[in-house]
């Protein structure tokens, strides 16, 4: 039997930060999966969890529970099935609805196989202050679905962010646990509660520019150094692009492009000089960290409510390339 949890939260909430900390405090013996979905297609996800030693299972290009849940089956019958995961961590996209994944995962045909257990929902309390999100249906039918909510990214909330809190908590009406949070450090015995939030959610209306691409991350075709890939829904646009292994990036150029580049947010996993970086920008949250493990590309995706200049911002970060190329 798996057990089997839901990680939601909306864009920048830090879900994957979140994941990386309760993969790294597994129970030794056990054997976790993640299934993983990202609202484009260049799976820059997949790519910071692979060295977590979970199995690991990616649904890019918009959200899982959508084309009537057939990504999202697809990929829990093959975690299920090939894997055997003592513990099952699913992460959809921020900008995805959790009524879908709620439903299939309490469906009868798979009670003989999982347990699902307390569903968590990261939230940034700066958010409660954005006009955008609270308003974004998402974002509030996550809030509504979870079990229990973590209040993240502490270390950053203003006196005022602390009142919108407790007011968002007070007009909720709800007695679910709230825990506060550092860099989605929380503890893992959260993920053994039982699942108690039984609320009936209206169901979500999807409006996304297309059809989901299937159940493997953007790559790059023969003979190819990088790819582009556009994806669009939920009022937000996305561009991503994936390098291959032999291009390597300007560092400093690289952080200042992330940084400056007139977007909500940024993410990726990028070569550089000195080995190889992960770049987190929300807003005007930047977080940066050196890995160890380089996936086999560079990969790096970026997230507007508008279209934005797509080919500008290309074109500058195609400048940003050490390495001689067509």
């Amino acid at each position: 039997m798996t057990r089997v949890n839901l990680i939601t939260g909306f864009l920048g909430s830090g879900k994957t930060t979140t994941l990386l900390h309760l993969l790294a405090a597994k129970p030794e013996g056990e054997k976790w999966a993640v299934l993983v979905n990202e609202f484009g297609e260049v799976g820059i996800d997949g790519a910071l969890l692979a060295e977590s030693g979970a199995i690991l299972k990616e649904i890019p290009g918009g959200c899982m529970c959508c084309v009537n849940g057939l990504p999202m089956q697809v990929g829990l019958n093959m975690l299920l099935k090939q894997a055997k995961p003592d513990r099952l961590l699913i992460e959809p996209t921020g900008l995805g609805h959790p009524k879908q994944i709620l439903d299939m995962l309490s469906a009868e045909v798979y009670r003989p196989w999982l347990t699902l257990d307390a569903s968590l929902c990261l939230l940034d309390p700066r958010q409660l202050s954005d006009t955008r999100v609270v308003e974004n249906e998402n974002f509030r039918d996550q809030l509504a679905a979870a079990d229990i909510i973590v209040a993240n990214k502490e270390d950053r909330w203003s006196a005022s962010d602390r009142q919108a809190l407790q007011e968002w908590q007070k007009q909720a009406g709800s007695d679910r646990a709230v825990v506060t949070a550092r860099f989605g450090k929380i503890d893992p015995a959260l993920l053994s509660h039982p699942r108690r939030n039984l609320r009936v959610l209206p169901d979500a209306h999807h409006h996304h520019g297309r059809a989901e691409s299937g159940l493997a991350a953007l790559s790059l075709t023969p003979n190819a150094r990088w790819r582009r890939s556009l994806n669009k829904g939920q009022g937000y646009h996305a561009c991503g692009w994936v390098f291959d292994a032999e291009t390597i990036f300007e560092t400093i150029g690289l952080l200042e492009w992330v940084r400056l580049a007139p977007v909500t947010r940024v993410k990726g996993v990028m070569r550089i000089p000195e080995g190889l970086v992960s770049v987190n920008r929300q807003g005007e949250d930047f977080h940066l960290e050196t890995r160890q493990t380089a996936p086999p590309d560079s990969r790096i995706e970026i997230i507007h409510e508008a279209e934005a200049d797509w080919n500008a911002l290309q074109s500058a970060l195609l400048k940003l390339r050490l390495t001689s190329i067509a």
